[in-house]
């Protein structure tokens, strides 16, 4: 770590300098080249004043030399042979006359000017020479006064000046690398003291303090870990503590708990597992001895937290629901937990609602036999007036009806609890049997001045089923979209195939369902609005036998619904390949 830390830091300071030396480099450079530009093109404005432009037309009035002659006598031009040098140009850019034995010159852009009859001084920082283009001669331009400086006097100073610059960047890079490795130093050794405190607390030592000998962000760090020592002494007692509690929970809870290693090895039992997998005291049975059977050891070691599996199994006399879950993803620490829930009782009282429910729908018939033959009598009856009997009885008739209709239900729920449904399955045209339906309750949706329309989508295959059972379930949803839309409302019946599955989707635009109502559907009894259901004659048992004869033919019933937009109740079965 120490000679981490030291080549980090001297590595640090070197690169600050070096770009610190560059930025004050490239600064200096370009004031340099900046400086000598305006410097020259200031020199030439002083030059070339009027003046001095007239005594340069007389001039050329004479000789290019003359011309050449006068410019030379010039000792501010600062006309130098080797970097500033003087010409005189033709009109057309050739060289007549000049400083050195140069026969062309470039034509740029202040040449170009001068051909035009203007001063030609433009100044250009990213062009490596410098110049400047008078022309001369009145009423026309005659000659071009031509001085050039090709900035060798410029590259010269900036060359001493990157020199000076490397000169010091050795020598700061000298000094950074003392100061950096002094820098580390005073750094390092109380890094050191940290790293040697948390091997001691790594092996469970926390009684051994760091001393605080600074007061600055190192003497801050110091005294943070000596607290955060305490602080996880305290946590790791509190863990063992916790650790205890959940022995003693595990130990005497009702559900039993099992966990297994990645390699299927029990690593934890109690007592209740023991007892409902028929384990003695002394048995370590791995997980395939156990469960493999049910779910793979590999198949549940792929659960991903918050995923679990939950299957049943029966183990001697005992109905056990287990659940399997991932207690650990960190590599070989991982595991499975399964927990064991013994529902035997649960199963035995289930079954004994279910036998309630039975014996209530046969006891029922008695009282309905007894109602009607009250009714009759009455009915019979001269001792009451015509309109007080009519009263009762239409009373009696109507709660008569209601509890037929009920034990009917009660019956066919019962049968399919105990699996005796007696289904007649045959294969049947779908579409015929939705039809059917939709013609059957035309009538009530006229008299409610309702719209009720029929659509399908594409051909429509047969299904394998009891066509009486499904046209109940078309039967019983439809009436339900009749029943909750307002005179006026629209219902859409839309038959399609996708797959292997057949669609029946029941649309409406009545008052819809509450969303906290819509996953209770389909329990007995339920109804979204009591009042409502008694007043229009609903028991609260057709949606669960709707649901049950579906899930016997292998489909389920989808519910969309917004309260007060309306319903849809889409019933999807697949087609099936039975034989008719």
């Amino acid at each position: 770590m120490a000679r981490s830390l030291r080549m980090k830091v001297t590595m640090f300071m070197a690169l600050l300098l070096i770009a610190a030396m560059f930025v004050v480099g490239t600064f200096l450079v370009n004031g340099v080249r900046s400086f000598y530009v305006n410097s020259f093109f200031d020199q030439m404005s002083q030059v070339f004043t009027p003046e001095y432009i007239a005594e340069l037309n007389e001039a050329g009035e004479e000789s290019p030399a003359r011309l050449k002659e006068l410019l030379m006598a010039t000792s501010s031009l600062g006309v130098d042979i080797t970097s500033r040098n003087v010409y005189v140009l033709s009109t057309g850019g050739q060289v007549l006359d000049g400083s050195n034995d140069t026969e062309s010159v470039c034509i740029t852009a202040n040449i170009l000017r001068a051909m035009e009859g203007q001063i030609g001084q433009k100044r250009s920082l990213v062009s490596s020479v410098m110049d400047v283009a008078i022309p001369v001669g009145q009423p026309e331009t005659d000659y071009i006064v031509y001085v050039l400086d090709n900035g060798q006097t410029q590259h010269r100073l900036s060359g001493e000046v990157m020199i000076i610059i490397l000169e010091g960047l050795i020598l700061g890079v000298c000094i950074s690398v003392v100061l950096s490795i002094m820098l580390s130093d005073i750094l390092i050794t109380p890094l050191e003291k940290l790293r040697y405190g948390a091997e001691r607390i790594s092996a469970g030592d926390f009684s051994h303090k760091l001393e605080v000998s600074s007061r600055d962000e190192i003497g801050v760090l110091t005294g943070t870990f000596n607290n955060m020592a305490d602080v996880l002494e305290k946590t790791l007692d509190e863990i063992e503590s916790e650790k205890d509690k959940l022995s003693t929970l595990f130990l005497h809870m009702t559900d039993g708990v099992l966990a297994f290693s990645r390699g299927g090895v029990l690593i934890h039992s109690n007592p209740s597992a023991r007892v409902m997998m028929g384990m003695d005291s002394h048995q370590e049975p791995d997980y395939s001895g156990l469960f493999e059977k049910d779910l793979p050891l590999g198949e549940a070691l792929m659960l991903r937290r918050p995923e679990y599996r939950e299957l049943e199994k029966k183990v001697g006399t005992r109905d056990l629901e287990l659940f399997f879950a991932p207690f650990s993803e960190k590599g070989d620490q991982g595991g499975v937990l399964v927990v064991i829930h013994d529902v035997t009782e649960q199963r035995k009282t289930e079954e004994l609602r279910r036998e309630f429910v039975a014996n209530v729908s046969h006891e029922l018939r008695t009282p309905l036999t007894n109602v009607k033959s009250y009714a009759e009598t009455l009915i019979d009856s001269p001792n009451l007036d015509e309109d007080t009997k009519e009263r009762f009885l239409g009373v009696i008739l109507s709660e008569t009806d209601r509890m037929s209709r009920i034990v009917q239900d009660l019956l066919t729920l019962s049968r399919f609890d105990y699996g005796r449904s007696d289904m007649k399955k045959e294969r049947f045209p779908f579409f015929d049997a939705v039809r059917s339906v939709y013609e059957a309750v035309g009538m009530d949706v006229k008299r409610r001045n309702q719209e009720i329309s029929l659509e399908v989508e594409g051909k429509i295959p047969w299904v394998w089923g009891d066509r009486s059972r499904i046209e109940q379930v078309i039967m019983n949803v439809v009436s339900n979209a009749v029943k909750y839309t307002p005179d006026d409302g629209h219902i859409e019946l839309i038959v399609r195939q996708d797959g292997e599955k057949v669609f029946l989707s029941v649309r409406d635009d009545g008052i819809g369902i509450p969303e906290k109502d819509i996953p209770r559907l389909f329990e007995r009894f339920y109804r979204v609005d009591k009042a409502r259901s008694r007043e229009s004659g609903g028991t609260g048992l057709g949606l669960s036998i709707a649901h049950e004869i579906v899930q016997q033919h292998g489909g389920k019933i989808e519910v969309e619904s917004k309260l007060g937009e309306g319903t849809v109740m889409t019933i999807i079965l697949p087609i099936g390949r039975g034989e008719a």
